[in-house]
């Protein structure tokens, strides 16, 4: 199955899918846009090119796992994917996502400018590749 992993940002989201097997997942892209209508309808093209049939949603949960402000905007943002897609759309626990991308980036040789413009994918594809592993491991 082909899933989709989408880390969200208020500026930049990222990207990521994986093969039709689930076991690689590689980054696709970061979407440049703060309009959530244009960000939502964007992301919906790329379930139609990418013949995407499982959104995975980074979820920011506090780190005491509590709910904040940023987590309820990635529920909003995954009724509104849902709506847009009619894919099922998973929110998966994205925490400290964005400093493993970060440490992991940084033993490369990606510069610190091209680094933010794509740190985003990068993060999207630490969530999904987590959930294909919980999956693997879970038998889902």
């Amino acid at each position: 199955m082909r899933i989709l992993a989408v880390d969200y940002g208020d500026a930049r989201t990222g990207l990521s899918v994986c093969d039709k097997l689930e076991m690689l997942a590689v980054p696709l892209c970061v979407i440049h846009q703060t309009a959530s209508r244009k960000l939502i309808q964007r992301i919906a093209e790329i379930v139609i090119e990418e013949k995407v049939e499982l959104i995975v949603l980074g979820y920011p949960k506090n780190m005491d796992s509590s709910i904040g402000s940023r987590a309820q905007k990635s529920e909003e943002l995954a009724v509104s994917l849902k709506k847009a897609t009619c894919i099922d759309v998973v929110l998966w626990d994205e925490s400290l996502t964005t400093v493993s991308a970060h440490t992991s980036l940084k033993d490369t040789t990606v510069s610190g400018k091209k680094r933010k413009n794509i740190i985003d994918a990068v993060a999207a594809t630490i969530i999904l590749q987590d959930y294909l592993n919980y999956r693997k491991m879970n038998k889902v």
